[in-house]
Order: C-alpha cells, then structure tokens, then sequence
C-alpha cells in the first residue's frame, strides 16, 4: 500500500495543482497568441465546461478509489479537486455572464427562459456555491460532521444536472458521446457509493445480531 510521508505528499498535491491549472494556463496562452478560434467565446465556455465536469467526476472518484486502494491520504486532495471544480464552473459562467451578456442581468433571465439548458446550467452553479462556500475545517466544525457530509452529498445533484445541461446543449447537433460518457462515469461511481452504504449497512446489522446472540448466551449473574 503507498502511504506517502509528508514530504511526499506535499509533491504530490504541488503537482496535482499544477496539472489542475493547465487548463486555465492554456486558454491564457490561446487566448495571447489568437488561438482561440473563429469563435473564442464558445470555445472558452466549451473548455471550462467541459473540465469543470472532469474535475466534478475526480472529486466523485475519490472515495471509491480510496475504499478499493485502501489510499486514505487521497481523502486529504479531494478539497483542492472539488474547488478546482468550482473554479472552472466560476469561469463558464463568468464568460457567459461576462463576454456573451456583459453584465446585462435581464438579457441573461431572458436567454434563462428561452434555453432551459442554460437554466439547468444555472442552478447546477448555484448548487455548488455552498459547497465551495463549506469547503473551510471551520465551517465543517460549525455544521457538525453529519450535516456537511449530507449537505455535500448533493455535489451528485450538482453532476447529473451538469450532465443534462451538456445533453441539452448538445442536443441540437446530435452529438451525444461526451454527454454519455459523464453519464456513465457519474452513475458508475453513484452505483459505487450504493454498493459500499449497502455492505456498510450489512456489516452493521451482522454485528448487532452477533452482540445481541452473546447476551443471550451469556449467563446472568445471581
């Protein structure tokens, strides 16, 4: 089993940042040298939808990976993933708030209405403001343990509403293939999750029958 000493670790997650700004680095360097294309707006908005969808699906996999790894350090990276995953869902709607509608809050509502994929879109962003906002050691100690995991379990919410805002986009041209494979990585994983609460739930009952059976047979003192 790999367990990095901390030294170790600290590379490791120096690196996983680094790699998690390329995407960013490199619209940067498109954008300088007039690489972005005949449309540089959607290719900017396809770009950082695209990885905020990659980075929504590492934070989903980190869980299961370190259940069949037994890699419990990889709990410790998944933060910086999830809020690399807000950022390039902050960019997206920036560039669409921003570039396609300068600010006009009204034309935006008005597009909202006319192109329900872009509402989905929406409130898929909205619904991953708490959960960058309660990202904090502070605000998982005021939450208390439980309420944060269960507010953070919507983060599955947040995928599959970002999957339907892709299908929808991409409905009018027929181009399915990215949309269904997000899909399948997000039901793989959320099958995952079901599997281990499941097992979970077993050991947990397997456990109360045998403490109880030991009572039973254990003699009461006189």
């Amino acid at each position: 089993m790999f367990n990095p000493s901390p030294k170790q670790f600290k590379l490791v997650k120096a690196l996983l940042f680094a790699l998690a700004l390329l995407p960013a680095v490199r619209l940067l360097v498109f954008g300088f040298t007039g690489r972005l294309g005949a449309n540089p707006i959607e290719f900017i908005t396809r770009s950082s939808g695209d990885w905020t969808l990659y980075f929504i699906c590492l934070t989903l996999a980190v869980t299961p990976l370190r259940r069949f790894t037994n890699w419990h350090w990889l709990v410790k990276l998944r933060r910086m993933i999830g809020l690399f995953g807000f950022f390039y869902a902050s960019l997206h709607f920036t560039t669409f708030l921003w570039f396609d509608h300068f600010f006009d809050i009204g034309e935006m509502l008005k597009d909202m209405v006319k192109r329900p994929f872009i509402t989905v879109g929406f409130i898929a962003f909205v619904l991953l403001l708490p959960l960058a906002l309660t990202s904090t050691n502070g605000m998982i100690r005021r939450l208390g343990g439980k309420r944060w995991q269960w507010l953070h379990r919507s983060v599955y919410v947040v995928a599959m509403l970002g999957i339907l805002h892709f299908w929808w986009m991409r409905a009018g041209k027929h181009n399915f293939e990215k949309p269904i494979l997000f899909g399948t990585i997000v039901a793989a994983l959320l099958l995952v999750r079901i599997y281990f609460a499941w097992r979970n739930r077993g050991a947990g009952v397997a456990k109360s029958r045998a403490a109880v059976q030991k009572r039973q047979v254990t003699p009461t003192p006189t």
